[in-house]
C-alpha cells in the first residue's frame, strides 16, 4: 500500500465518525490553501454522511449533520470558530436530475481556496464537478464497514500520508 492509498476496517458508527474526524484533522494539518475536493462513494446507508459528521467535528462543528439530499449543499463556515478560516461544503447529489443543474446553482464558486468540498454521489455531477483530490469508498461487508482512500493529486497524497501518521 502506498502513501496515496489507505484501507481501514470500521467496526461501527463510532469508528466511522472517528475515521472521518481523523481525516478532517489530516486535512487541517496539511492545509487547505488551494482547497480540497473529496468524493465519497458507497451504496445507500454505507455511512457517507456519518463519515462527513466526523470530518466536520475535526473542524469544530458540534451540531447535527444531516444529508443535504434536497438542498444539494450544506455550507459550514469555520472562519470565526477557530477553524482557521476554512469553509466546508457538504454536497449530496443523490437526487440531482442532471449534472447541468449544478451550473445553475453556481457550483464552481464552492470549489475555492481555503475550502473543503465533501461530495456524496459525485458520479451524478460528472462533467461539471472538478476532479477529486481524494476518493473515499465506503463498503458494507457482512460486518462493519470498510473505508478505502485513494489520492489523485499531491494534496490528496499529503492528506493520506498525514492520516496514516495520525492513526
Amino acid at each position: 500500500m502506498t502513501a496515496s492509498e489507505l484501507t481501514l476496517a470500521l467496526a461501527d458508527e463510532a469508528a466511522t465518525v472517528a475515521a472521518g474526524e481523523t481525516l478532517g484533522r489530516a486535512c487541517l494539518a496539511t492545509g487547505l490553501a488551494e482547497g480540497l475536493t473529496l468524493y465519497l462513494h458507497g451504496q445507500l446507508g454505507a455511512g457517507k454522511t456519518t463519515f462527513c459528521r466526523g470530518v466536520l467535528r475535526a473542524f469544530g462543528h458540534e451540531g447535527a449533520v444531516k444529508s443535504p439530499t434536497y438542498t444539494l449543499v450544506e455550507p459550514y463556515d469555520f472562519s470565526l470558530s477557530g477553524g482557521g478560516g476554512q469553509r466546508v461544503f457538504h454536497f449530496d447529489l443523490y437526487r440531482l436530475g442532471d449534472a447541468e443543474e449544478l451550473e445553475f446553482m453556481g457550483v464552481r464558486d464552492y470549489f475555492a481556496p481555503r475550502s473543503l468540498s465533501l461530495v456524496e454521489w459525485p458520479e451524478r455531477g460528472a462533467g461539471v464537478l472538478p476532479e477529486p483530490d481524494l476518493e473515499i469508498e465506503l463498503q458494507v461487508p457482512q460486518r462493519g464497514r470498510q473505508l478505502q482512500l485513494a489520492a489523485h493529486s499531491p494534496a490528496g497524497e499529503a492528506v493520506v500520508a498525514a492520516m496514516q501518521k495520525l492513526l
